[in-house]
C-alpha cells in the first residue's frame, strides 16, 4: 500500500524562494509507485494550501523563484488559514522548509500538536539548530572546536572597540537565526563592522559575531535512525567570492563542490567525527548537515553551525554526498522517509 506524504514548502521566511527549487526536485525524484504525494504550499502571507491548490502554486510560483526579487508578497496571499481537521490523513509529512517557521520548531511544535509524524528534527533540536550562539554551546560541551564569538543585542549598547580586540578583524557578521548565509558579512574594517551590525539587525534581534578563521571549507551529512551514519566529506570552495556567502551558493558555478573531500584522513576523520558529536548532542534527527572550517597549515578543525533541514535539490550537498555514498537522489529520499516513520512508531 502506497505511503501518504505531504510535502510542506514555502513558507515566511528569507529562504521561500530555496524552498519552492527544493521540494520540485523532492516530489519529482519521490517514486511515484511506493508514495502519493500531498503538496502542502505556505505562501509568504502564512496561509497554507493544499493538495491540488499547493501544487498550483508551486507551479506559478517557481519561475519567480529564480528571479532576483523572489515571489512577491501578493501573489502569496491567497487561499485559507489552515484548518487541522482539513488536513487529509497522511503517513508523514515530509517538511521540505528553511528558515524560519520552517526549520526552527515552530512548524515541528505544531505538528506535533497535531499528532502528525514528521521527518527531520524535532521540536527542541530544530529551535536549538537554529540558533548559532545555541549551537555552538551545545557543540562546544560534546568537544566539538568552535571559533571565537560574540552574541549582540539590539537592546543592549556595545563597544566596537572591546569586539574588535576580542575577535580581531576581520569579523564574520550573521544573523543568529537564519541560513542560506541570508545576511552575512564579513567586516574587514571598523566602519565595515559598524555596517555589518546594523544590517544583520534588519533579520532579527540578535546577531553573532564570529572570529574569521581563513581556511578551507567542508560540510558532512550525518543520516539518523538507530546509529547515526557520517556521509562522504565534501570541500566547497568558493569561485565569486573569497568565502561561501549567499552569491557562492545560489549562483551558477558560484563554489566548486568537491566529494569526497581531498583532505588528509586526519582532517577526514575528524570532521565525520565533529559532525556526528554535534548531531547526537543537539538531538538530531534523520538527516543535518554540518559545515566546518579547516585552519589553513594547521590540524584545527572549527565546526560553525548544523542544517536541520539542508538543501534538498538533487545537486545540493547532502544529495551529493549520499550519491558517493552509493545512494541515488530517490534512494536517499526512501532512507529518510523509511527512517523518520520506523522511528515515530517508536515514540
Amino acid at each position: 500500500m502506497k505511503k501518504k506524504i505531504a510535502v510542506v514548502f514555502g513558507g515566511q521566511s528569507t529562504e521561500h524562494e530555496v524552498s519552492l527549487k527544493s521540494a520540485n526536485q523532492v516530489m519529482n525524484a519521490l517514486d511515484k509507485n511506493k508514495y502519493n504525494i500531498i503538496p502542502i504550499a505556505i505562501t509568504k502571507s502564512g496561509h497554507w494550501l493544499i493538495g491540488r491548490s499547493g501544487k498550483k502554486y508551486l507551479e506559478d510560483n517557481l519561475k519567480k523563484a529564480n528571479r532576483k526579487d523572489g515571489v512577491p508578497k501578493k501573489y502569496s496571499s491567497v487561499g485559507s488559514s489552515l484548518i487541522p481537521k482539513k488536513f487529509p490523513e497522511i503517513d508523514l509529512v515530509l517538511p521540505i522548509m528553511h528558515g524560519s517557521f520552517g526549520e526552527d520548531g515552530r512548524l515541528q511544535g505544531f505538528l506535533d500538536m497535531l499528532k502528525l509524524p514528521y521527518a527531520f528534527s524535532g521540536t527542541l533540536a530544530s529551535a536549538l539548530a537554529m540558533n548559532k550562539e545555541k549551537t555552538k554551546l551545545i557543540a562546544k560541551v560534546a568537544g566539538v572546536k568552535v571559533a571565537k564569538s560574540v552574541t549582540l543585542k539590539k537592546s543592549k549598547k556595545f563597544d566596537l572597540e572591546e569586539i574588535i580586540s576580542k575577535l580581531s578583524l576581520p569579523i564574520v557578521v550573521k544573523p543568529i537565526e537564519l541560513g542560506s548565509s541570508v545576511g552575512v558579512d564579513l567586516a574587514k574594517s571598523k566602519t565595515a563592522l559598524k555596517n555589518a551590525i546594523k544590517t544583520a539587525f534588519t533579520h532579527g534581534d540578535e546577531i553573532l559575531l564570529e572570529q574569521f578563521i581563513k581556511g578551507r571549507e567542508l560540510t558532512v551529512a550525518v543520516m539518523g535512525g538507530e546509529k547515526s551514519k557520517v556521509l562522504p566529506v565534501i570541500e566547497i570552495v568558493p569561485k565569486s567570492s573569497s568565502w561561501f556567502n549567499y552569491q557562492a551558493k545560489y549562483k551558477v558555478d558560484g563554489a566548486e563542490e568537491i566529494c569526497p573531500a581531498d583532505i588528509p584522513s586526519k582532517i577526514y576523520k575528524k570532521a565525520q567525527t565533529y559532525a556526528i558529536k554535534a548531531f547526537e548532542s543537539l538531538g538530531c534527527l534523520d538527516l543535518a548537515r554540518a559545515d566546518f572550517i579547516w585552519e589553513n597549515q594547521s590540524e584545527n578543525l572549527y565546526f560553525l553551525e548544523i542544517n536541520t533541514i539542508p538543501g534538498m535539490t538533487e545537486t545540493s550537498l547532502a544529495p551529493q554526498a549520499a550519491k558517493a555514498a552509493g545512494m541515488d537522489f530517490p534512494e536517499f529520499l526512501d532512507k529518510i522517509i523509511q527512517t523518520a516513520v520506523e522511528m515515530s512508531r517508536k515514540v
